[in-house]
């Protein structure tokens, strides 16, 4: 076991709504989408038209920028649909899926023998290279890059996040094989960071990776927060990331020679009548989930947390690296006199609000955020919540003003959107700080 780093700052959102820790199985939803946007700056270039016939880990689409990079079904069935947006973009490739899955194989008999380039082959082909996230700038990582280390956060502390003890239940030999091939992919060290306070039983098979024990508050389970606190990114360098359950679709996919992305997500929130955890797929339509399980019709649905996660309809389908849905109020109520006083207790960082630190211990927030976008002046709470050795509000600032140079001093190359959600939370400025950011690290990846 590695050091043990204890985060100070930041801010544990308290909702109602967790799952309970049962895992149920759904009937398999129609269909099923993958969906480009889940890709920061990727350019789809079609491999299939409507109407083709696919099996589970057939090309669906590839990267226009590396052709290499394969975008694969989830299951076999019928292309369904090509669903474009504006000036014809590729907002989702859905497939109407048969009842029974037939995969692809692949040859990945003797993976321990294999070289580096005949693993990362067969990742490309298989399509499992995209769960691969590059540091600095937050892409799909580069194929011809050797990374100075591998990072893996083994547990989450988003609100409402899964528990990966229970969603990777039965996965550990599936672990065991995901993180030797990983480590076949760099000459650097392969990190695996766990909670100091939880079980990580699911990680007991994996050897020869080094340990780091977290504990503290949100962000605590962000890798990018983890990776600031045991070697920070500097200027030049290149870090690999990738989720766990994405980690046990790998070793599966070693193991047995097909790309199986069968897994378990949490449905959580206030307005889910039954949160628990399902049995789905990756790309899963959510409706089967959903029918018959919110408690009224005005929600937001989220892939993902409500900090970082993706607003989708009841019908919208499984974000790509997502294990959680959250169903909350939408918040579009009008409020009177909401900006003099409070009108419910809702989770903040203010003292302003004792009822919400001393009398509440969950709380039914919605989407309302308030107020609106407002003059930007320095608090302090930035720093509250955010446990990095950065500078964060001159670092927004500084991507305002579009200044390449003074970004990079302020720590650019540290963070992604989903490292500073806690700032857009608490920001009194009511900052689309995540858009900003993104914006700076586009900015950032063109100039580089």
């Amino acid at each position: 076991m590695g050091k043990n780093v204890k985060i100070k700052r930041g801010m544990d959102i308290a909702l109602e709504g967790r799952p309970d820790n049962t895992v149920h199985n759904v009937s398999a939803p129609a269909t099923y989408a993958i969906k480009p946007g889940d890709f920061k700056g990727l350019i789809p270039k079609l491999s299939v038209k409507q109407g083709d016939k696919v099996k589970a880990g057939d090309c669906l689409f590839v990267d226009k920028g590396n052709s290499a990079i394969f975008f694969t079904s989830p299951v076999s069935g019928e292309v369904a649909e090509i669903v474009r947006g504006d000036r014809r973009a590729i907002l989702e490739v859905k497939v109407k899926a048969d009842a029974d899955v037939s995969y692809k194989s692949f040859d990945t008999s003797g993976y321990a023998g294999k070289s580096r380039d005949e693993v990362k082959a067969l990742m490309l082909e298989a399509g499992l290279w995209p769960f691969i996230v590059q540091r600095p700038f937050g892409v799909i990582a580069d194929t011809d890059v050797s990374p100075k280390a591998i990072h893996v956060s083994g547990f989450d502390s988003a609100p409402l996040a899964a528990d990966l003890n229970i969603t990777l239940k039965g996965e550990e030999e599936n672990l065991k094989i995901g993180f030797d091939i990983l480590k076949m992919l760099t000459d650097g060290a392969v990190h695996l960071n766990v909670h100091a306070n939880k079980s990580s039983d699911v990680y007991a098979k994996v050897t020869g990776v080094q340990t780091t024990e977290f504990s503290g508050p949100h962000p605590s389970g962000l890798v990018g927060v983890q990776i600031n606190n045991i070697d920070p990114i500097n200027k030049g360098d290149v870090v690999w990331t990738i989720k766990p359950q994405h980690v046990a679709f790998i070793g599966k996919f070693f193991a047995t020679g097909i790309a199986n992305l069968e897994q378990v997500v949490a449905l959580a929130g206030s307005e889910v009548s039954k949160p628990a955890y399902y049995r789905t797929r990756l790309g899963a339509s959510v409706n089967t989930l959903l029918v018959d399980n919110l408690k009224q019709d005005n929600v937001r649905v989220i892939s993902g947390n409500v900090l970082t996660g993706s607003h989708i309809s009841e019908e919208g389908y499984l974000g790509f690296g997502d294990n959680q849905i959250s169903v909350i109020p939408e918040g579009d109520q009008y409020e009177m006199l909401g900006w003099l006083f409070p009108s419910y207790p809702r989770p903040t960082l203010s003292s302003s609000l004792p009822f919400s630190k001393f009398f509440k211990k969950t709380f039914k927030a919605n989407t309302n955020p308030h107020g609106e976008e407002r003059a930007y002046v320095v608090t302090g709470e930035y720093e509250k919540v955010l446990p990095m050795d950065i500078m964060p509000q001159q670092l927004v600032k500084a991507v305002m003003a579009k200044d390449l140079e003074l970004m990079e001093n302020l720590g650019i190359y540290e963070v992604i959107e989903e490292d500073m959600a806690l700032c857009e939370f608490v920001c009194t400025s009511k900052i689309a700080v995540q858009r900003v950011l993104s914006e700076g690290l586009q900015l950032m990846a063109d100039e580089s």
